[in-house]
């Protein structure tokens, strides 16, 4: 029968919105004031308006950053902690880690708690790599000799053989947050919890890490894993969690979890609009009305994978008649690197409301983060517009074989290929 490693029961988190008055103020100003105050206060309690303007507070000065938020971790499990930026994904670890005291409800945990909520968590600046080996697993409540066992294993695993004596003020992000998680992670605490810190590594390190959690839930241990990164979130999470506006949104099998959060978070990211030509983007000449990135075919609705075509759709309102016009876009990936542009065939067209459409074919684009910038174009040569407009994010598709992390390269095109047996041995 399995074991709980950590039972979560209505936490809640409410904050106040400081909504003091921070302009600059005279002396005098601040003198009269705090020589006021208590007859404002007499005046205020007599009328009732004291009351009143604490039952106005608490209306509009709070904000619940969680609400209500319950569900199990068992022994082993590694659970995916998903949702848009200011879901609650952060204050909730937040308040597993007693960074923070929840507002409403409890929870429990069993064994020994590691974490990685940031870079560093927990690094002296001032002390080496070596010292902060030692202070963290202190922290954590590993004897010395248990960290001797560990530590060589933590500093080959975090590359950081030649600057072990050196204070890690001087390290770089990557080395910091290589070093971070090798403590976390080797020290062998039973619940492990980490946030959106992988995303500092390079891609080799992200898939050591990815591989040391699917180790560590082996062995018996349980993670708790905050991630935008929806490939790992699936290969290595048995169940997900989703977060949305504070509340859970959903809990339950990954794959099905992700599917619904992706639908959502699509129709967030993937579409501009402006309805009034005065505020959108452009000029005199040319200014925009809408960019979408539309999937092609009856499934528009469905996340965009490696194998989904789409269109990417520019409406823009032409002010100047008998132009000659062209549009082109430029493809960047989160390594801010052209994967590739493309541009339309110049034409002259009238002055009102234009639509170009472009085509990307699937099996394409590898799986990652892209942001699309759009230049509308006078006569082949003179940019009348240059935006950088939405972003959009291409998802894995379920793989045959066992690979943690990113596919290597910008493209992922799907190639024919043939083997032929050119003799055998008898």
């Amino acid at each position: 029968m399995s074991r709980l490693a950590l039972q979560i029961e209505g936490i809640g988190k409410q904050y106040w919105i400081n909504q003091e008055d921070h302009t600059y103020k005279a002396l005098r100003d601040v003198v009269t004031d705090a020589v006021n105050r208590p007859f404002r206060a007499i005046r205020n309690f007599a009328s009732g308006q004291a009351r009143r303007n604490g039952e106005e507070r608490s209306k509009k000065a709070t904000f619940w950053a969680l609400r209500d938020i319950s569900f199990n971790v068992e022994q082993g499990e590694v659970i995916g902690l998903i949702g848009r930026n200011g879901a609650g994904k952060s204050t909730l670890l937040k308040v597993l880690t007693r960074i923070t005291e929840p507002t409403t409800g409890r929870a429990e945990i069993h064994g020994r708690v590691g974490s990685l909520l940031e870079v560093g968590t927990g690094f002296h600046p001032e002390l080496s790599g070596r010292e902060n080996v030692y202070m963290n697993g202190s922290i954590l409540g590993m004897r010395r000799a248990e960290i001797d066992r560990k530590f060589d294993e933590i500093i080959a695993f975090a590359e950081v053989e030649k600057f072990v004596d050196t204070p890690v003020k001087r390290y770089s992000s990557g080395m910091y947050m290589r070093l971070a998680f090798a403590v976390a992670a080797h020290l062998e605490p039973e619940v492990l919890f980490i946030d959106e810190v992988l995303a500092v590594g390079d891609a080799a390190f992200q898939r050591k890490c990815l591989g040391k959690m699917d180790e560590i839930s082996r062995h018996g241990r349980s993670v708790l894993f905050v991630s935008h990164n929806m490939s790992a979130v699936q290969s290595l999470c048995t169940r997900a969690v989703w977060l949305n506006g504070g509340r859970l949104e959903a809990m339950g099998e990954t794959r099905s979890v992700v599917a619904s959060y992706l639908k959502t978070a699509a129709r967030f990211a993937s579409e501009q609009c402006w309805s009034v030509p005065g505020e959108a983007p452009g000029n005199d000449r040319v200014r925009l009305r809408r960019l979408a990135i539309v999937p092609s075919g009856p499934d528009a609705d469905e996340p965009i994978t490696v194998e989904t075509a789409f269109q990417i759709e520019i409406e823009y309102w032409n002010m100047v008649p008998d132009v000659t016009l062209n549009v082109a876009i430029e493809i960047y990936n989160v390594e801010e690197v052209c994967v590739f542009s493309s541009f339309s065939n110049p034409r002259e067209y009238p002055a009102g409301l234009l639509k170009a459409v472009c085509e990307v074919p699937g099996n394409l684009l590898n799986n990652s983060l892209y942001r699309i910038r759009v230049l509308i174009v006078k006569d082949a040569g003179i940019h009348l517009l240059s935006y950088d407009s939405v972003t959009f994010e291409v998802h894995d598709t379920e793989r045959s074989v066992a690979y943690y992390g990113k596919w290597i390269g910008a493209v992922r095109p799907n190639l024919s290929w043939r083997t032929e047996v050119i003799s055998t041995e008898d």
